[in-house]
């Protein structure tokens, strides 16, 4: 499977490589360069750029996109209905933004569609990295504290906790996102059962079924076109 990621840093790209190896049957080959963009809004707005790129331009199975849900509404199993829309749900509103791109997008290389995968870290992504080492980091614990308007801790008061600084070099911060993540490269279910913000994107991950290529080849002969070449950043 070949997969572009589109993230917040260096060090998210780097953490998510881990998880994604740890609940995806099968090799992963991962597109380089990585496609980032820094916070929320901008992920948001660059993500249909991006699809149409990997469309156009590259032999990529699929796209995963991860964001901090920040103080957004947390996605829940009552947002998983076909017709729920939560517009302050930021995994609601990527999967939109991917329907909307991907529905303009013509069949090319024997490809329908790119596939898609979601997660969103709540609050961030230290959380995910907390898992399993600090009992009290839960994606509940955090819409418990919405609901009460009692967070149990601050964005802030996680990265501390990860990086033992207010202020990491990404380095630092890329050193310890991996350490963080070898407990999860070993066993997910914790990081699964504790944070529904990235078994949704496990779920996306593990329902995929890319192309074989001798099928693209098929379908780009019977379609009068040809497979789509590999380019230089799509290794």
């Amino acid at each position: 499977m070949k997969l572009a990621i589109l993230s917040e840093s260096p060090a998210d790209e780097a953490a998510l490589r881990v998880l994604v190896e740890a609940v995806v049957p099968g090799p992963v080959e991962f597109l380089r360069p990585a496609y980032r963009a820094r916070g929320w809004p901008s992920v948001a707005q660059v993500l249909p750029a991006v699809i149409r790129h990997l469309h156009f331009n590259t032999d990529a199975d699929g796209i995963l996109v991860e964001v901090d849900a920040d103080d957004s509404v947390v996605h829940t199993e009552q947002h998983e209905r076909p017709d729920y829309f939560h517009p302050q749900c930021r995994i609601c509103r990527l999967r939109a933004v991917m329907r909307q791109t991907v529905k303009r997008l013509p069949p090319i290389g024997g490809r329908a569609r790119i596939l898609r995968a979601v997660g969103v870290a709540v609050p961030a992504i230290e959380a995910w990295y907390l898992c399993g080492r600090d009992e009290s980091v839960t994606e509940d614990a955090w819409i418990r504290g919405q609901a009460t308007g009692n967070q149990p801790y601050s964005r802030a008061e996680l990265k501390w906790r990860v990086y033992g600084t207010d202020r990491p070099t990404l380095e630092h911060e890329i050193a310890c996102a991996l350490r963080e993540v070898a407990r999860h490269r070993r066993d997910p279910r914790r990081l699964l059962n504790d944070f529904p913000g990235f078994a949704y994107l496990a779920t996306d991950l593990r329902s995929w079924r890319p192309a074989a290529p001798d099928e693209r080849n098929r379908a780009a002969s019977s379609a009068g076109g040809v497979a789509p070449p590999r380019t230089p950043d799509a290794r």
